[in-house]
């Protein structure tokens, strides 16, 4: 079933500062949004706000034509969320975080080992987190997205600490959650080439 999200009006604020005002998009099923702009023109508080991290001042965010307001659960329950950080507990070892994440979305975990062979990480199941590198951490993070199976993909900066093997890969996934029918809304400085739908929403 085709999926959008949908922004119109939104306002958002950082301290005094309005990022944004009267800003509007829309991505579909089997597309990519990607957020563009110069450093600390809002494109982190914007997936931040989306993500109901932060409130916006004003406007509307529609899941499937619906206020995500009036279902803010069935929302997050559709939604993945990547981060610039990680998010992961340094104590914890990478299976630990990822079997606690997957307890948070009733989620099996049958297919964590083939996803881990696909991110080159199964053989660092059993370190704690904090003694794995920024790359491997960031790829620790890219299993958490794939296991939880979420329809859309909110994802900051997710080329950070990976090298151009690591960057493929992440472009690889996201046209491959895009084939399925996902939906992605994405935030990078590097230039992404992609044979799929892309928007650019410029901040």
């Amino acid at each position: 079933m085709p999926a959008s999200l949908r922004g119109e009006k939104l306002c958002l604020f950082r301290g005094e500062r309005c990022l944004f005002q009267g800003l509007d998009f829309q991505v579909n099923s089997g597309e990519l949004l990607l957020v563009e702009g110069a450093n600390g023109s809002g494109k982190t508080s914007l997936l931040r706000a989306i993500a109901g991290l932060i409130l916006f001042e004003d406007g509307t965010i529609y899941w499937n034509d619906t206020d995500v307001e009036k279902d803010r659960q069935g929302f997050l329950r559709s939604m993945a969320w990547l981060a610039h950080r990680v998010g992961f507990k340094g104590d914890l070892s990478l299976a630990e975080n990822l079997r606690f994440e997957m307890s948070l979305r009733s989620v099996d975990g049958s297919e964590t080992q083939k996803v881990l062979q696909r991110l080159g990480i199964e053989r660092l199941t059993e370190l704690p987190l904090r003694a794995l590198s920024a790359g491997q951490q960031r790829r620790s993070a890219l299993a958490r997205l794939l296991l939880v199976k979420a329809r859309l993909w909110i994802m900051d900066e997710p080329f950070a600490n990976l090298d151009r093997a690591g960057r493929e890969l992440v472009l690889e996934l996201i046209s491959e959650h895009l084939d399925e029918g996902g939906l992605c809304m994405l935030a990078a400085h590097q230039e992404i080439e992609m044979n799929n739908v892309m928007h650019r929403l410029m901040l």
